[in-house]
């Protein structure tokens, strides 16, 4: 690999963050393919730089999904602009889903482009902004900006002690989304992450405030229910399974029909985090062998 692409596509290291420039604004990845690229930070110095596949883009980003010259970020009139540039897959800002020919940069915005995400970050504080966004990175997916698997076994552990010492109740949703991997093989994986995106907007708009939904992997979401007995539980998820078949997930143009399976636990006495998940888990795992697209909660307590 020649110096010049390692200079454009560099880490930079929290010891360079001290003698950077403040107040320079940049592109950070939050999301991509290549676990070592995630942090990684782009200055935007100059007054215009490329984004793509090619070895001459100021950004180069080696991916399938992003075409040769895919987009320019400039300076106009002390703001920052992108401008795609006939890109195949288009450059999504947002949660818009059309692509965007020409759109300012606004502090915090996040542009896809490819299977890439970037966050925008500027002012005179980008430092700081740098190393919130890093920590946040460490407990949110950044593909659907929902809490991760570390997150979620946060929520928990924190919620099991606190519903054994108020005698509350408390519930696990487990989620699948059935047969995924299809739509990836059929339409491709941005396809899948549109279906993810969309999936995690429709369980967020469902749950209650104090409700605590992430993506524990791949393809399975959890939500974490306080103060929700097995009933209730039930309930949600029954909706949320609903809400999902009846929605109109769009892929290139064609509508395609999701659903997802879900496992619904309660916490039992003397059951842990690692338990607790355990049993939503093995409740799903019915789910899915019992035709999918349904809900299955413990048999003892629901004939």
């Amino acid at each position: 690999m020649d110096s010049d692409h390692d200079i454009k596509t560099r880490v930079t290291t929290l010891e360079e963050l001290k003698v950077q420039r403040k107040g320079d604004d940049c592109l950070v990845v939050i999301y991509a393919p290549v676990a070592s690229d995630l942090g990684r930070r782009h200055v935007l110095d100059k007054e215009s730089c490329t984004i793509g596949r090619d070895r001459e883009n100021d950004i180069v980003l080696d991916s399938d999904s992003v075409s040769r010259r895919h987009a320019r970020i400039e300076h106009r009139d002390g703001r920052i602009y992108v401008t795609d540039l006939d890109s195949t897959n288009g450059t999504y800002v947002n949660d818009d889903p059309d692509p965007v020919s020409n759109c300012q940069l606004r502090k915090g915005d996040q542009m896809k482009i490819g299977d890439t995400i970037f966050k925008y970050l500027s002012g005179s504080d980008v430092e700081a902004q740098y190393h919130e966004t890093i920590f946040n990175m460490t407990i949110t997916d950044g593909l659907t900006d929902v809490g991760n698997k570390k997150r979620l076994e946060q929520v928990v552990l924190k919620e099991i002690p606190r519903a054994i010492r108020h005698q509350r109740e408390l519930s696990l949703l487990m989620i699948d989304i059935d047969h995924f991997k299809d739509v990836n093989d059929t339409y491709g994986h941005l396809a899948g992450d549109s279906v993810l995106r969309d999936m995690a907007s429709i369980i967020s708009k469902r749950l209650r405030p104090d409700d605590e939904i992430g993506r524990y992997g791949g393809e399975e979401f959890a939500a974490v229910l306080p103060e929700t007995a097995l009933a209730g539980a039930v309930s949600i998820a029954e909706d949320l399974r609903k809400l999902v078949e009846e929605h109109p997930f769009v892929v290139e143009g064609e509508q395609i029909k999701i659903t997802v399976s879900i496992g619904v636990a309660e916490l039992q006495p003397g059951m842990d985090s690692k338990g607790f998940f355990k049993a939503a888990d093995e409740l799903l795992y019915k789910a899915k062998n019992n035709g999918r697209n349904r809900v299955v909660p413990p048999p003892s307590d629901f004939a």
